[in-house]
């Protein structure tokens, strides 16, 4: 028997009342729910034992269950780095996008004369990329920075006019996107080999697919990758460069240092780490590969009146046109985080994303220059946001004092630690870091600026987002009325039922969307130790256990975010 409240829910969400039912069952014949799956699902394969999966909650009852399990996170400060980053979502981005239904529950926009304002907004983001990265085309967003380079990998492969299957990863990328290359290079028969530049694109005799770069390394530091990739090159590869897109506010371009394609995460833009997703990435290149690209690519055309209209271009690469042509399969796109991070430039502007960018820089190279005063030798002199401190017997002693301190740190192996430096550090917890390393001095409250931690050679001297819509809405009120423009040109459920399948969020009650913003959930950084995310792991179990349940499976892999939303559908 259901509670009133529970019975609220469905009646709220479900669609059809007991009425309803009623009279399709009397047209159908049958007495009851039960009395309908009697006779229409075969014996062999119902389930006579009843679920295992607890009793139902109301949206009121299972949000305070899920406050209480988010509390288990511990909210430590985190200098971890490698792709993922505290950032500030600008409160008329998160009240107007990232929690407007208007915006989440929207369906893919496959039909453009109901989607011109979504489509408007994913162009930016390709402009947005277009302009970070020098290349010519951007595609509309990819799952991650891992996914995107092994799509770069495959879209290599798909060029490939010889017999070659060798593909180069430089050891200074991340670990996670070393792992995923890895994994999806084995199917496609390619052979990866993971090392240092300078060693194997010398030692390898045979032609590449392509090689993979990271600008700047994993552990900070800063090289030019001309020479790798000119390398690359002679081996009849194509150069693909993972960058950062707050970095490139400062340094060349992928194009200009002559990469075929760039790749990233545009995570660090606006969208919480999320204790690992979902994020946006971004996969740019050269325009004469554009029918090769993963994912899908929004383009302007005219339509009968001679109105600018946005559509879909080149569909054909995705699964749902011609399958056996398409060049990645349909859910490529993280189109609502995508649409987060380019409103984080449009709000900004050049000159907001510019000075983010000097600030963060700033901060990295007084904290080093106060190590280095202290006796600390640093992995590299050149860096732009993360720092490589070579601390020896030291290490272990310092990883202890930040975890008591509630900070984060990457222990990089038994003799270095790495800290990285956002958006959201300020010189208070600088200093706090430079006690735990028991530095001698402190950093000031206003340093001078100065940078010469970034090469004079890398330096960007070509100007980025000079369109009209990322210099015209930097006020709120402004970006406001933007934002609610395009909103009223797309057809959601808060205007309309779309009578359409989908993977899309539309059909979640706004209760199971409230705790994605919750700082226990938004703010973790997929890297900290597990013991701090004893929340994260009640729910990975509860709907692990669920679905095995539903299933009859014994084992199960899912989604992060999807685990949120179970556990309010619970």
């Amino acid at each position: 028997m259901l509670h009133n409240s529970q019975k609220d829910f469905l009646k709220r969400h479900i669609g059809p009342s007991s009425e309803d039912q009623n009279k399709m069952l009397n047209q159908l014949k049958y007495k009851s729910l039960d009395d309908l799956i009697d006779n229409t699902v075969p014996k062999k394969i119902k389930i006579k034992d009843e679920l295992t999966i607890g009793d139902s909650n109301s949206e009121y009852e299972a949000l305070r269950k899920l406050k209480a399990i988010s509390k288990k996170n511990q909210i430590y400060s985190n200098f971890i780095g490698m792709g993922y980053y505290g950032t500030y979502t600008p409160y008329v981005i998160l009240r107007n996008i990232l929690e407007n239904p208007g915006w989440y529950t929207s369906y893919t926009p496959y039909q453009p004369e109901v989607a011109q304002g979504r489509l408007e907004m994913l162009l930016n983001f390709q402009q947005m990329i277009v302009d970070f990265t020098g290349m010519d085309i951007a595609n509309a967003s990819l799952l991650d920075e891992g996914t995107a380079a092994a799509e770069a990998m495959g879209l290599s492969h798909r060029l490939n006019k010889k017999d070659s299957s060798l593909v180069f990863v430089s050891e200074d990328c991340h670990p996670q996107t070393i792992n995923v290359i890895q994994t999806r290079a084995e199917p496609m028969g390619l052979k990866v080999l993971v090392g240092k530049e300078n060693e194997i694109l010398d030692q390898v005799k045979e032609d590449l697919v392509c090689g993979i770069l990271q600008y700047p390394g994993t552990l900070g530091d800063i090289k030019d990758p001309s020479e790798s990739i000119s390398k690359i090159h002679k081996k009849n590869g194509k150069a693909i460069l993972a960058c950062d897109l707050l970095a490139l506010a400062k340094l060349k371009t992928p194009r200009e240092l002559g990469a075929d394609i760039a790749i990233g995460s545009s995570q660090r833009f606006g969208i919480p780490m999320g204790y690992g997703g979902p994020h946006a990435a971004f996969f740019a290149t050269k325009d004469e590969f554009k029918r090769s690209m993963p994912g899908r690519i929004v383009g302007v055309s005219v339509d009968r009146h001679g109105n600018k209209a946005y559509r879909l271009s080149l569909q054909t690469r995705e699964q749902h046109i011609r399958r056996d042509k398409a060049t990645s399969n349909i859910c490529t796109a993280q189109a609502l985080l995508a649409i987060v991070s380019a409103a984080y430039a449009i709000y900004h502007g050049p000159d907001g994303i510019k000075n983010i960018s000097e600030r963060v820089s700033q901060l990295t190279k007084n904290f080093a220059d106060k190590l280095k005063q202290s006796g600390y030798e640093l992995y590299s002199d050149y860096f732009f946001d993360t720092v490589t401190i070579i601390t020896k017997e030291k290490t272990d002693q310092i990883y202890k004092n930040a975890l008591d301190q509630k900070v984060n740190i990457r222990k990089v192996n038994s003799e270095m630690l790495a800290v990285s430096f956002d958006e959201k550090k300020n010189v208070y917890r600088a200093n706090q870091l430079l006690k735990i390393f028991n530095a001698a001095e402190s950093i000031k409250e206003n340093p001078t600026e100065n940078l010469p931690n970034l090469p004079k050679n890398l330096l960007r001297t070509s100007k980025y987002l000079e369109h009209p819509v990322f210099n015209s809405y930097h006020s709120e009120t402004e970006m406001l009325r933007y934002l609610k423009k395009l909103e009223d040109k797309d057809i959601a459920l808060n205007r309309t039922m779309i009578a359409l399948g989908s993977c899309t969020m539309k059909l979640n009650a706004v209760a199971e969307m409230i705790p994605i913003s919750w700082r226990e959930f938004a703010e973790p950084h997929p890297f900290v130790p597990i013991e701090q995310m004893e929340g994260f792991r009640t729910l990975f179990t509860d709907l692990k256990n669920w679905l095995r349940s539903i299933t009859g499976f014994s084992g199960v892999s899912f989604n992060l975010m999807q685990v949120l939303k179970e556990n309010m559908q619970a």
